[in-house]
């Protein structure tokens, strides 16, 4: 359900696998077993700020003491998996990192803000946990997935693979009385870390040596075995095949939406096709007016012969002959863009 693209599981997701499992487990052994220890991974910007108490800023970003949060936070890092697939985990991890420190600097820019302009002491409020990196992600989800839609509800309100995604989001954005704090910051250090904005990057990173070190070690702890009940989908001989083999996949899948999209859209037009909106001069060929004036239709050309077993292939689709056709007919006999204009119209 959560899974945007790509197979079930944590296959190729060992760093995911490991922030699922190290942060939950320890949230519920402190909630259930040790609740004493619970202020020592509290989330204090004031400490920090008049005790200098630095390593507030790693236990108390790191834990969430809220199972609510936790549960939430695990489900979203579990669908953005995808991105340590699609990247690998050393750059998945210098994305994380990034978002982690930069998200820090915001708070307590943010926290300041609203004590200057409101007059509201947030920083001993702030939610702890692994919170600003999950919204940081949101920024790579937004910009590089793809929506593909899954159904339509409330006319024109439609449900696409993103949208659960996105409630799970507001659900956790809505958690808390400043967790709106911690949220804004972690989009804004996605942003900038995504866009690259002052070359942070290059400056927030993980080495080369330190992701081989956790490869060697902790990586076969937390590795997963490859799905066997699922089809295999970029089996490519190297990364950039298998990346190149996913991308169409997807474009199928978009394809396949809009496909759908598209018949709903004519069977509510009574089958008929707005050739006009799609492209004007279809029909107004026949209708040329000449800068003198004079001369007011041009005569008509003979038809476009259009091969058959194009036209089957596109009635195969669904679409009606004389829709097939016209469109055939209108794209110089190019199938491909054929069917974009019966898809997309």
């Amino acid at each position: 359900m959560f899974s945007s693209t790509g197979s079930s599981g944590l296959y190729k997701a060992p760093l995911s696998k490991s922030l699922l499992l190290v942060p939950s487990a320890l949230s519920l052994l402190l909630t259930l077993l040790l609740p004493h220890c619970q202020r020592f991974f509290l989330y204090d910007l004031q400490a920090v700020k008049d005790n200098f108490q630095i390593w507030r800023l790693i236990c108390g970003r790191i834990i969430c003491l809220d199972l609510k949060d936790t549960f939430c936070s695990s489900l979203l890092i579990y669908n953005f998996r995808i991105f340590e697939r699609r990247y690998g985990s050393r750059k998945f991890a210098s994305f994380l990192l990034g978002s982690w420190v930069l998200s820090a600097l915001v708070d307590f820019i943010l926290v300041e803000a609203v004590w200057y302009s409101f007059g509201i002491t947030a920083s001993r409020n702030l939610p702890s946990g692994f919170l600003a990196p999950v919204f940081a992600l949101f920024v790579p989800f937004y910009c590089s997935i793809p929506r593909v839609q899954v159904a339509h509800i409330l006319g024109p309100l439609s449900v696409t693979n993103k949208t659960l995604i996105y409630i799970l989001g507001l659900q956790l954005f809505t958690s808390g009385s400043y967790i709106w704090i911690v949220a804004i910051s972690g989009l804004i250090s996605g942003i900038c870390y995504n866009s690259k904005i002052l070359q942070v990057h290059q400056v927030l990173y993980i080495p080369s040596w330190m992701a081989e070190f956790f490869s060697r070690t902790l990586e076969p702890i937390f590795s997963s075995s490859e799905p066997t009940t699922e089809a295999r989908v970029g089996m490519g001989a190297t990364v950039d095949i298998q990346r190149q083999q996913r991308m169409e996949l997807l474009d199928r899948q978009l394809m396949l939406s809009q496909f759908a999209q598209a018949r709903r859209q004519r069977q509510q037009q009574g089958g008929m096709i707005n050739w006009n909106r799609l492209f004007p001069p279809l029909r107004q060929r026949q209708n040329i007016n000449y800068q003198d004036g004079r001369r007011s239709e041009q005569q008509a050309s003979p038809p476009l012969e259009v091969s058959e077993e194009q036209v089957a292939r596109l009635m195969e689709m669904g679409f009606s002959r004389g829709d097939a056709l016209e469109a055939l007919r209108a794209s110089n006999n190019d199938l491909n863009v054929a069917t974009n204009f019966l898809l997309q119209h």
